[in-house]
Formats: C-alpha cells, sequence, structure tokens
C-alpha cells in the first residue's frame, strides 16, 4: 500500500481495525465500498471522514426513490431549452448550457481524486445499481446531446451505503468490497462520547451509556437508538444540570432517545412488569 494514503480515522471519527482495513482495502483494489450497518453507526459520516484523513473533496449522491442512474451522470434542461427559445434572449442553439453534471459526473470530470458517496443506494429502485455498474466499471460515460465521451480524470473513491432495506443484486455486490459496520461496544461509545463531549463527567457517562445499552436490549423496540440519538441525550441532560440517571419511570428527555408512540408504551410496559429488558 506504499501507493496510497492509508485511512486511520480521524480525531472525530474512531474507527475499528476492520473498518479501516476495509477502506484501505478499496483504495487498493480502486473499487467501492459498500457499508452497511444499523441507522447511527456512522456510515455516512465514514465519507466525511475519509475526505479528511485523505484530504480529498467529497461529492454527495443522496440517493432517494426517485433517483435514477442517469440523474448521477448528468441532466440535460429541455424546459429551460424550451423556455428560453419562447424568449429569444439566449442561444439555444449552444445545447451545452443545458447540461448539468450529476455528482458522478462531476467526480469524473473533477481534476483532482474527489471521495464520491453514493449514500441510502437501496432507496431507490431495485434496477437502480445494475444501472451504474457499467459506468462505476469502466469510468466514463457518454452524453448523447454532445455527442462526447466523459472519461475520469481521477478515479474517486467511491462509498456506497446501505440500511439493507432491499437485496442488492449480486453483480453489484461482486463489484464493491463490503464492510458491515457493527453497533459500538460500551468501551467504543465512551470514546465516541469523548469526542463530542470532551469534559463530560465520568460518572454520568458511564450511568448514560448503562441505561442506553439496557434500553437497546428491549425486545419490544421497533427503533432501538442509535449513536446519535445518546450524543444528543447527553446533551440535553448536560444543559438541564443532571448529574445522575437510570432506567426508570423517571429517566428524563425519554423521548431523545424512543422516536415511537409503541415503544413508549413498551418501555412502560416493561417497567410495569418489573423491568426485566430482556424477556
Amino acid at each position: 500500500m506504499s501507493d496510497f494514503a492509508r485511512f486511520r480515522g480521524t480525531t472525530t471519527y474512531l474507527t475499528s481495525d476492520a473498518l479501516e482495513a476495509a477502506v484501505n482495502c478499496a483504495l487498493v483494489l480502486e473499487r467501492p465500498l459498500l457499508v452497511r450497518g444499523e441507522p447511527g453507526t456512522g456510515k455516512t459520516l465514514l465519507a466525511e471522514a475519509a475526505s479528511e484523513a485523505l484530504d480529498l473533496p467529497l461529492i454527495r449522491w443522496n440517493v432517494k426513490s426517485t433517483t435514477r442512474a442517469q440523474d448521477g451522470l448528468y441532466v440535460y434542461d429541455t424546459v429551460q431549452r424550451l423556455y428560453d427559445s419562447r424568449f429569444q434572449d439566449k442561444d439555444v442553439g449552444d445545447i451545452r448550457q443545458y447540461i448539468k453534471l450529476g455528482p458522478m459526473g462531476e467526480a469524473f470530470a473533477s481534476e483532482r481524486r474527489v471521495v464520491l458517496l453514493i449514500d441510502e443506494i437501496d432507496k431507490a429502485d431495485v434496477e437502480f445499481p445494475n444501472d451504474l455498474l457499467n459506468e462505476l466499471d469502466r469510468m466514463r460515460f457518454f452524453i448523447d446531446e454532445l455527442q462526447e465521451e466523459v472519461v475520469a480524470r481521477q478515479r474517486p473513491v467511491v462509498i456506497i451505503t446501505s440500511n439493507a432495506e432491499k437485496e442488492l443484486p449480486d453483480a453489484f455486490l461482486r463489484r464493491c468490497v463490503f464492510h458491515f459496520i457493527d453497533f459500538p461496544t460500551p468501551e467504543l461509545m465512551a470514546g465516541i462520547l469523548r469526542v463530542h463531549h470532551p469534559d463530560l463527567d465520568e460518572r454520568l457517562a458511564e450511568q448514560a451509556i448503562e441505561a442506553f445499552y439496557e434500553l437497546r436490549t428491549m425486545k419490544r423496540l421497533r427503533k432501538r437508538p442509535s449513536t446519535s440519538e445518546l450524543v444528543d441525550w447527553i446533551a440535553v441532560l448536560r444543559a438541564a444540570g443532571v448529574a445522575d440517571v437510570k432506567l426508570s419511570a423517571a429517566l428524563p428527555f425519554l423521548g431523545t432517545l424512543l422516536k415511537k408512540e409503541q415503544d413508549l408504551v413498551a418501555f412502560a410496559d416493561q417497567l410495569a412488569g418489573g423491568g426485566r429488558w430482556r424477556s
């Protein structure tokens, strides 16, 4: 790996050896890194950390249910061209001014190497990943309206996140380096909290982490609290001057951790039943 900058996380993004190995493997192979994990495990933040650690610009492509692969390459704004033709104040014969590169197109056209984040790829149509295969493999695409080909000047570092909402095609998976981000251990979580709350009282941190992980063991929870929600919860606890917390009916600011009415009911029922969290 002498020709590549090694990724070791950043001061604000703590990693595991396995995650670092996955990122560095993707760098060596020049393949997309597909990252899965439950919400709040830092999948999206990984791209930001890689951008910072490798000193590369970050280009984001936030995938939605209506996103098409073509949107990531370029868009031909025919509506704007038609509008301009009505008022005859522009040279509508110059089609180039109506071509706008998408996130992947920008990454290919960039003179510098960039980090390209394709965020939540499984939100799109089931065929969306397959539609990206050719361009991700060849690092080039053709603009029909201009009869021009855009070829990547520098192969981008591609990080793709998935919440496992849909199965991704095998052909797509074969072309990726895969890593599943495990939920942080209590020890790693303590380190994460120190990053976000450097002067956090150690006793409050221990109590909050204990209550947080015990809460996550509830089998009836539909949405278990994530790392970001724990960070927010502690911020509220500190702002309110709370010095001690324990899992009870009086747990302060519970709505910061539990976001569904059914989960609040399940929490109350669990306490009423004696608080046997793993039953």
